[in-house]
């Protein structure tokens, strides 16, 4: 497993942000196929920089009743 930093995340989030694929930091560049690549890879990161290996937890919707109906 490769030792990701928090430079490299972040520079991974700017460009995400930006709307670009191709990434630089620390001298490197990589090209992205997509968003959805680049976003996949910022996922894996944060999970590896959090220490966890399984999914992040999905949040659900929260229903409400006015109880008059």
């Amino acid at each position: 497993m490769t030792d990701w930093t928090e430079t490299e995340l972040s520079a991974l989030r700017r460009a995400y942000a930006s709307g670009t694929t191709r990434v630089s930091y620390d001298g490197k560049s990589v090209d992205y196929g997509s968003a959805e690549d680049l976003l996949a890879r910022i996922r894996t990161i944060e999970r590896a920089i959090a220490g966890t290996t399984r999914p992040l937890p999905v949040a659900g919707l929260a229903g409400f009743s006015r109880g008059d109906r």
